[in-house]
């Protein structure tokens, strides 16, 4: 049955409820038709993908837009195409069906995280393409696997390919979160993620978590860790699956060139924007490990924050917005003038 709202609703929305119903979803991603989808997207703007498997079965894409001086540093709009999982039960709709209700809800796992940027970025570009702008610096719109299950065999093993280097990055943009109120919430920095497996032979017994809300240091946490498989036994023991300790963090005074491009653009559309730590951790962590500026940001305002979470959802009219927010930040940052060493 066709829903009849699509034969009057914006394109950008029906491209965004489109890909949305693609089950990039772990366990087992359909990484293949997010490719595909990719594949007619840089067909539709006129500009080359180029496609490197990074790990088998794992490929990250990248759409070229070639600036008037490629030979400046580059600007990436980054986004991932994996989604977590979902508990159904949960849902009031299909969670890969990409209902809109009649306030304009789109429903779906992606909706927040991130599959509204990736689509965003596309349609910013193509709008920006069809009124024939062009801009100094290169944009690539880089597209990676995994994020959601650590990034390792996505973007923290993409940074270290020659590939990544060959992009030539001067700044990039990530995913950031919902704000339920009118701001918008930047991200210049993250926390550093510790994934541990614990090793503790014998009968199960009973789980529980460790407190919330602690504030040990990261060096004095692990002591108690090893204390913990001590004192459980001598042949207790950990390992980490994940351990940065990264704390590197991008620029946020006037003074920077990058963030003085996204903040005036932000201000001079009325903006109001508010600066955090990421409360978890994004692709973001890699870029900055390379001594590269990264921001995480998703233009959702007035909107609670629901990834990961049951009953995903987007507003259309807040979805719309944020093209149009990219529609002013990537002509910013792709103009920004050329920096010390690169004239």
């Amino acid at each position: 049955m066709t829903d009849k709202r699509s034969l009057t609703e914006d394109p950008s929305v029906t491209l965004f409820r489109e890909y949305l119903r693609l089950k990039t979803v772990h366990p087992e991603p359909d990484y293949d038709a997010a490719l595909r989808f990719l594949e007619r997207m840089a067909e539709e703007l006129g500009l080359p993908i180029k496609k490197v498997e990074v790990c088998p079965g794992r490929v990250v894409a990248i759409i070229t837009w070639v600036g008037s001086r490629p030979e400046l540093k580059s600007v990436v709009l980054n986004s991932h195409t994996d989604v977590v999982p979902v508990y159904e039960e949960h849902w009031k709709y299909d969670p890969f069906a990409a209902v809109k209700d009649a306030d304009g809800n789109i429903y779906g796992r992606g909706s927040q995280d991130m599959k509204c940027v990736t689509i965003q970025y596309i349609e910013a570009i193509r709008r920006l393409k069809a009124a024939g702008k062009r801009f100094s610096r290169t944009i690539h719109l880089t597209f990676v696997p995994d994020e959601e299950v650590g990034g390792h065999k996505g973007m923290e093993t993409f940074v270290k390919l020659p590939e990544f280097h060959k992009l030539n990055i001067g700044f990039a943009l990530d995913e950031g979160l919902a704000n339920p109120t009118n701001a918008y919430t930047v991200f210049y920095g993250e926390r550093n993620p510790w994934w541990i497996t614990v090793h503790c032979p014998g009968s199960p017994g009973h789980g529980s978590r460790f407190v919330e809300n602690t504030a040990a240091e990261k060096l004095e946490f692990e002591e108690k860790i090893k204390a913990w498989c001590k004192e459980a036994g001598e042949d207790v023991t950990y390992d980490f699956a994940q351990k940065h300790m990264d704390q590197n963090f991008t620029c946020t005074e006037e003074s920077d060139p990058w963030w003085h491009a996204f903040s005036s653009t932000c201000k001079a559309m009325n903006m109001t924007v508010k600066k955090e730590i990421f409360p978890a951790a994004t692709d973001s962590r890699f870029i900055r490990e390379e001594g590269l500026p990264a921001i995480g940001f998703s233009p959702m305002n007035l909107t609670p924050i629901l990834l990961h979470d049951h009953n995903e959802y987007l507003n259309e009219q807040v979805f719309l917005r944020g093209i149009q927010v990219y529609e002013r930040l990537v002509p910013a940052l792709a103009s920004v003038p050329p920096l010390s060493g690169e004239e």
